[in-house]
């Protein structure tokens, strides 16, 4: 892997809002790969705090951050709907 590559990993990595499958669409690598790239170019305390950051987050994970966002969109229009019927 070119550092050029492996730089895009990184940066799309840190991104909160890319996805492991945008990556592995784009640089063909998949979420264990992205681990094992960051482990090697980050320092540890910098590996663990961005560890920790992805694991629990919805949005690096496709499938669960578009359920989520129909969640949100079906209350929000249900909010909407109850604040014009109080008008």
């Amino acid at each position: 892997m070119n550092d050029q590559i492996k730089n895009q990993v990184i940066r799309m990595a840190w991104e909160d809002r890319t996805t492991f499958d945008e990556i592995y669409k784009k640089t063909g690598l998949v979420e264990a790969e992205v681990i094992k790239v960051m482990r090697r170019s980050l320092k540890a305390g910098s590996f663990r705090m961005w560890r920790k950051r992805v694991s629990g987050r919805i949005t690096k994970h496709a499938g669960k951050f578009r359920e989520t966002r129909l969640q949100m969109k079906r209350v929000s229009s249900r909010d909407l709907a109850n604040q014009q019927e109080i008008e």
